[in-house]
């Protein structure tokens, strides 16, 4: 395994730092105040989007024609990147130290037009989509000039089982007819949302296989019959681009908006999430190293009972700890992205559950102990602590709880020891065995 970025991944990597530092840090007081007020701050964000793309700096999660990818299944679903197709083509392991710098500041990644749910909803475009499908959805997503979210979790089942999902896909005539209850999804306030890749029941049949009755659909977000009923603070913090609450009533579309084709939407929804994975743990390192730098700066500089903080044992360790766990993540997250650009996003199914899982007790660990350090400023908008805990606790569920990655990761376990049963017997003392 070879970690090392390419050359071109470090210049990026070094272009990233210096617009992170020189544009939009100095821009985000104004991002505060706009979404402060409730309003999304497009004015902050919409130039700041123009200098990226004009520095290269644009779409830089896109990656290279996937080789499980390589030739679409009928001539009307396209795979793969076209070369018209604004992109970086990075693999995941050069892009990930990139996605760990945007990552320290929660709205930078859409200047780079990298940010979630868009990324995982273009990829899935440009590999399904259809010619037209891609004019009219993927290639304003490429160029910055609409957002989209993803409808998946419902408050009615337990989404931790997506075969669950109840919203009903039904076909009538040349349309499709959309109802159903989705909700924390994510993006679906920004004044720029203008699509919903809803996931849906299109095969209702009782005795229909688990993984094959769902359908991806491609809805307007203005729509007739979408609403968007509310948007749900995440531990009483409300984000501007939103966590949603949304209702389909009698939403119909037509049916050559359909993403792939009938009963594929769990096997598509589930080859979104590995890069997607990966984005996120970066980021989350990203906050995390933020998070340590705060904390070293903050005991040097802070006294209690005659001694700074930094020279009480406790808090060295908290330091010490929170060093020594980001590095250890970083390294498990690089190899997943290593193992999804040698073997396919297949051959890192269970990496990709590791690292969700790493990631979200990696950031409210080390936040936690940012705060304590910070003492009350730390629970408050003061510093970026809270929210950066508060989003930690959140990846606890985004994605599929921490239980289902448990269940995953356990399960590999289980079917490697089954197939060397016994291989370790010599290892066991045998006491059956009479003793001389």
């Amino acid at each position: 395994m070879d970690f090392a970025l390419s050359p071109r991944a470090q210049a990026l990597q070094a272009q990233v730092q210096r617009f992170m530092q020189d544009l939009i840090l100095p821009s985000h007081a104004d991002w505060l105040r706009w979404a402060d007020a409730g309003v999304y701050p497009l004015d902050v964000i919409e130039p700041l989007k123009t200098q990226a793309r004009a520095a290269g700096l644009w779409n830089l999660f896109l990656p290279p024609d996937r080789p499980e990818a390589a030739a679409p299944t009928d001539a009307t679903r396209p795979v793969g990147l076209g070369g018209d197709e604004p992109g970086a083509r990075l693999s995941n392991l050069d892009y990930a130290p990139l996605a760990e710098t945007m990552g320290r500041l929660p709205w930078a990644s859409e200047v780079f037009n990298c940010s979630a749910p868009d990324s995982g909803n273009m990829e899935l475009l440009h590999r399904f989509a259809t010619p037209a499908q891609r004019v009219r959805w993927l290639q304003p997503l490429l160029d910055g000039r609409m957002r989209s979210c993803f409808a998946m979790s419902e408050p009615d089942v337990a989404s931790s089982d997506p075969t669950q999902l109840a919203t009903r896909i039904a076909r009538v005539g040349d349309h499709y007819v959309v109802n159903g209850r989705k909700w924390f999804i994510t993006g679906a306030a920004h004044p720029n949302c203008r699509l919903a890749i809803v996931v849906g029941v299109s095969d209702p049949a009782p005795d229909a296989p688990a993984h094959r009755r769902h359908s991806l659909l491609l809805v307007p977000m203005d729509a007739p019959g979408v609403e968007r009923v509310r948007n749900i603070p995440v531990m009483q913090h409300q984000s501007v681009e939103g966590h949603c609450e949304l209702v389909l009533r009698d939403v119909r579309v037509p049916a050559d908006q359909l993403l792939g084709r009938e009963g594929e939407g769990f096997a598509m929804a589930q080859a979104r999430l590995g890069p997607g994975r990966v984005h996120h743990a970066m980021r989350t390192i990203g906050q995390c190293e933020l998070a340590l730098e705060l904390m070293a700066e903050r005991a040097l500089e802070r006294t209690a009972f005659g001694r700074h903080l930094s020279d009480f044992a406790n808090v060295q360790d908290w330091i010490a700890w929170s060093r020594v766990e980001i590095d250890q993540a970083r390294l498990l997250v690089l190899r997943a992205a290593w193992r999804m650009d040698t073997g396919g996003n297949a051959a890192a199914r269970v990496d990709a559950s590791a690292i969700k899982l790493v990631a979200a007790h990696l950031q409210t660990r080390v936040l936690d102990r940012a705060m304590q350090v910070f003492g009350a400023i730390g629970l408050s908008p003061d510093t970026p602590l809270a929210q950066l805990w508060s989003w930690g606790r959140a990846l606890h569920f985004m994605d599929g709880p921490d239980e289902v990655h448990l269940r995953a990761v356990a399960r590999a376990e289980f079917e490697r020891s089954r197939a060397q049963r016994g291989r370790n017997v010599l290892h066991l003392r045998r006491w059956t065995e009479p003793r001389g």
